[in-house]
């Protein structure tokens, strides 16, 4: 009789403690599935292995998401109870399921990942000015590419293909090129947002350069983005042209921020030099710079020249721009770079569609076009061997190929021994490409 009327009180304070479970945050729970599925999966597995306790092991799939729920609910009826957590006259144990064995583990909810306590912010609230900033440099980078995409269909008169693709480790992108067009024989705008891992041996590589990075740990979660962009117009007098801004961040296992930086970039790769655009193409760039530091534009002048260097022909694969890595807080805090990263991607568009307007219609002969192929070839070259960014897509896990070469022309040409007239417009070319110039 005892015992039931303990069990009448029980059940009492379950049912007033009902309300208080209702309005449990609905992130909680979700995210506690999580860690439910993944239980689910290993234990799924490991009955796969036959392993002699299959049948507790199916109690405990069925009851999985009470087992998650349940230690908050327990909480709750024991802070109010006025009653002993267990009933005072028991003196045998409890019965045990059939075939458990004698000492049962507790069980164990893996934490959710970073990929998925953002997706689920993502679902659950508008990304704003305090929001993490992965979040909202996603949100931007993915804003600007609809923006840049729109006018260059208006330029070419053609549509983009757009790919969505998903990486199974975290994260995804969107890929939107354009082939054989009007205006362009080739052009690609793509957004990646990586999620991942850093293992111990890498982050002491990277702490060289950030001393934030906590090394006392043997890996850390990790988040990159970027929107990328090449454009290789038909024109062989309407020049090549290259951007990229990034983010790359690491975090706690709490998903809060341990060290971030930022990078980027815009240069222009001409086949046949006009000065005027040289000149309006870094104009642009450096108006942009000054706004936010003076010293900007002609450090990240220099670091382009040297960076987008191809080191076997001797000479830049461009007349530049500007390009810069490791932004982080040595040099300014995260929202004065951010906005000076938003203000350099919205000032692409206007530092080149005008030159693409005066250049895509003019004149040329086949030898002018031969000579666009060649100038090519060196452009593949410097991708495929130099660049940093390539070999760090094509190494990453689950990378997405076609996307990360997207940045290589429709066609190319190699030619043996190739080499321009004296005194030519090619020659001057290459004569600028072996000794950059200062167009502003």
């Amino acid at each position: 009789m005892a015992s039931a009327r303990y069990s009448q009180r029980l059940l009492a304070q379950l049912n007033g403690s009902r309300t208080r479970i209702a309005i449990t945050s609905r992130n909680q729970l979700q995210l506690l599935q999580l860690g439910r599925r993944r239980f689910v999966s290993s234990s799924a597995k490991s009955q796969s292995k036959g392993q002699s306790n299959a049948a507790p092991n199916r109690f405990l799939i069925g009851a999985i998401g009470l087992a998650a729920a349940a230690p908050l609910a327990y909480k709750m009826v024991l802070a109010a109870s006025p009653f002993p957590s267990s009933p005072p006259h028991r003196t045998t144990p409890p019965p045990r399921l059939a075939g458990a064995s004698a000492v049962q583990e507790p069980l164990q909810l893996d934490s959710p990942t970073l990929a998925e306590r953002d997706a689920l912010t993502k679902r659950e609230a508008e990304i704003t000015t305090d929001s993490p900033m992965r979040l909202r440099m996603e949100k931007f980078i993915k804003e600007q590419q609809q923006i840049i995409v729109k006018e260059l269909e208006r330029v070419d008169g053609g549509k983009f293909r757009t790919d969505e693709w998903s990486r199974k480790e975290g994260g995804g992108g969107i890929t939107c090129v354009l082939q054989d067009g009007n205006v362009f024989e080739k052009g690609g705008v793509g957004v990646s947002v990586v999620y991942g891992t850093l293992p111990k041996p890498a982050i002491a590589k990277m702490r060289a350069n950030h001393k934030n990075l906590d090394d006392s740990v043997d890996a850390l979660p990790f988040f990159a983005a970027g929107l990328s962009m090449v454009l290789h117009p038909k024109n062989p007098m309407a020049p090549t042209v290259h951007l990229n801004y990034r983010y790359f961040e690491t975090t706690h296992p709490d998903g809060t921020s341990n060290a971030w930086w930022f990078g980027g970039g815009s240069d222009l790769t001409p086949s046949y030099l006009f000065d005027e655009d040289a000149v309006h193409f870094h104009k642009t760039i450096k108006e942009t710079c000054d706004a936010h530091d003076k010293s900007y534009y002609p450090r990240f002048k220099k670091w382009c020249d040297e960076y987008f260097y191809n080191k076997h022909r001797n000479e830049c694969r461009g007349i530049g721009g500007i390009f810069f890595d490791d932004l982080d807080e040595t040099e300014k805090d995260r929202e004065n770079t951010f906005a000076f990263i938003q203000d350099c991607l919205k000032s692409f568009l206007p530092g080149y569609i005008p030159i693409l307007e005066k250049r895509k219609d003019m004149p040329f002969t086949e030898a002018e076009k031969d000579w666009q192929q060649i100038r090519r070839g060196k452009y593949v070259e410097f991708n495929l061997v130099h660049d940093r960014g390539t070999a760090f897509g094509l190494n990453t896990p689950g990378s997405r190929v076609e996307s990360i070469l997207m940045s290589l022309p429709l066609t190319a040409s190699w030619k043996y021994m190739h080499e321009p007239e004296p005194k030519s417009r090619e020659q001057r070319l290459v004569d600028v490409l072996r000794a950059p110039k200062e167009w502003v």
